[in-house]
């Protein structure tokens, strides 16, 4: 049996999950703000939005764009 162990993904690919990332965001923050849910549910939904926070700054960093303001990301972890 032989492995393909090369896992890279296309651009295009990458450019699909940051448009997924950037959506999800969207809507975990407004779930945040609906202020319509008990602690733990809120806790979640800010969880997820700053993970995903990370998730479109490391994409964006992959595919070499800038941050929403226009900068170049030097470092995902910066």
């Amino acid at each position: 049996m032989v492995l393909n162990m090369d896992t890279r993904r296309s651009s295009d690919e990458l450019r699909e999950m940051l448009r997924e990332a950037e959506e999800r965001k969207v809507l975990w923050e407004k779930h945040f703000r609906s202020e319509s849910m008990n602690i733990r549910k809120n806790a979640e939904a800010l969880r997820n939005y700053t993970a995903l926070r990370g998730v479109i700054k490391t994409l964006r960093w992959a595919l070499n764009l800038s941050n929403t303001n226009g900068e170049k990301i030097t470092h995902p972890l910066d």
